[in-house]
């Protein structure tokens, strides 16, 4: 199922992206945005008033006389669920059909007790979010899924994930419909690529962007010409498991020694401070020694900054991005962010540098539960036809 995005320009598709993007309000907007007549213009657009998809609203009043009217999606329409598991919770929220935030919760679960018991907890926890918001809301018409570990795309089926036991080959949407109601379009993808999405969608202003989750995992997401980069097979910006040079040969998940994932995540991060006798149970707690000034905290965390700086070092000159996003627990710790920002300007030319932006995320904790929401939403208007019959 192509993206809204991609729909051919002047489809009642595009139509409707433009309109759920605020690019445009008018028929006048949408015919000159998309190239089609106004005529084609404004017979799709009154199939789409006609079809309970678009409705015309009350402008802001300039002046005496009349208020104009503008399109926007039909209050009401329905409502989007998004999801971002880790490892020892779920941050769950449901958003209106512009990518509003209606309400969100955060809960305990266990990743390592599998996709059938953690999909039924968090599809709990959004049939209770949208109860919340009473009937005139509407139904539920996608969710968005992000996971902590590598998903091929087409398809959906976490592959080898390092901190999902029990994932493996799990065709995540299929365990998650049985919980929904019929006819939720469910979408999957790795927690960093839709981070990715969520920061594009909080701040569209870069058009060419690489963002780097950095927390117990180390994961990247790549946005080229507004659109997230898969790769043949859901793979794209997966640099858990590139082996950084010069790195010392501590073994990997994936078999091999010396992974940027093995050196340079929180959870390495924190099994280094133990070795070296500092007690640490979690990245939180990394954190808050690298807040009070730790010497061995700030040592190791500017390193590991390094370490990924270095290979991202290797994107941004393949890539050329506008915009380098820290995200993540991470980015939360100077030390880490200052490592990358060294390690990256000292690696790429200035060719790719100039006029390169490396900033902390503007999206903070909610990237990847934005990101979700966009990506349900883009499936979800992909199918008009079925949305519409559905009504």
């Amino acid at each position: 199922m192509p993206p809204a995005s991609l729909a051919r320009p002047g489809s009642p598709t595009s139509l409707v992206s433009l309109v759920r993007r605020g690019r445009a309000s008018s028929r006048a907007e949408l015919s000159r945005l998309t190239g089609a007549s106004p005529t084609t213009v404004a017979g799709r657009v009154d199939e789409l008033l006609g079809a309970g998809v678009l409705a015309e609203v009350a402008g802001p009043v300039t002046g005496s006389g009349r208020p104009p009217r503008r399109l926007a999606l039909r209050p009401g329409l329905g409502v989007v669920g998004a999801v971002g598991l880790g490892e020892q919770h779920a941050d769950c929220a449901v958003l209106d059909v512009t990518g509003g935030l209606l309400g969100e919760r955060r809960v305990p679960v266990r990743v390592g007790d599998g996709p059938d018991v953690v999909l039924a907890t968090v599809s709990g926890v959004l049939g209770e979010l949208l109860a919340d918001q009473g009937p005139a809301a509407g139904p539920l018409l996608g969710l968005g899924l992000g996971v902590p570990g590598p998903v091929a795309f087409p398809g959906g089926v976490v592959t080898s994930p390092a901190r999902m036991p029990g994932w493996n080959g799990a065709d995540v949407a299929a365990v998650a419909r049985p919980h929904l109601p019929a006819g939720t379009v469910v979408v999957v993808d790795n927690d960093a690529n839709l981070m990715a999405l969520g920061e594009h969608a909080t701040d569209p202003t870069a058009e060419h962007l690489v963002l780097v989750k950095a927390g117990s995992g180390i994961g990247c997401g790549i946005v080229v010409d507004g659109a997230l980069q898969r790769g043949a097979r859901g793979f794209a910006g997966d640099i858990s498991h590139v082996t950084v040079p010069d790195a010392e040969p501590v073994a990997c998940s994936c078999g091999r020694v010396g992974c940027l994932d093995a050196v340079a995540s929180g959870a390495a991060l924190a099994q280094r401070l133990r070795d070296e006798g500092v007690t640490v149970a979690g990245v939180d707690d990394l954190l808050d020694l690298a807040r009070d000034a730790h010497p061995q905290t700030t040592r190791l965390l500017r390193e590991a900054g390094g370490r990924t700086g270095t290979v991202l070092a290797t994107i941004v000159n393949l890539v050329n991005p506008d915009r380098l996003v820290l995200a993540g627990w991470l980015s939360q710790a100077e030390a880490f962010v200052a490592g990358v920002r060294s390690a990256v300007y000292a690696q790429s030319p200035p060719l790719v540098t100039d006029g390169l932006e490396v900033r902390v995320s503007q999206a903070g904790p909610r990237a990847g539960l934005l990101g979700a929401a966009h990506s349900a939403l883009d499936a979800v208007f992909a199918d008009l036809p079925r949305l519409t019959s559905s009504r």
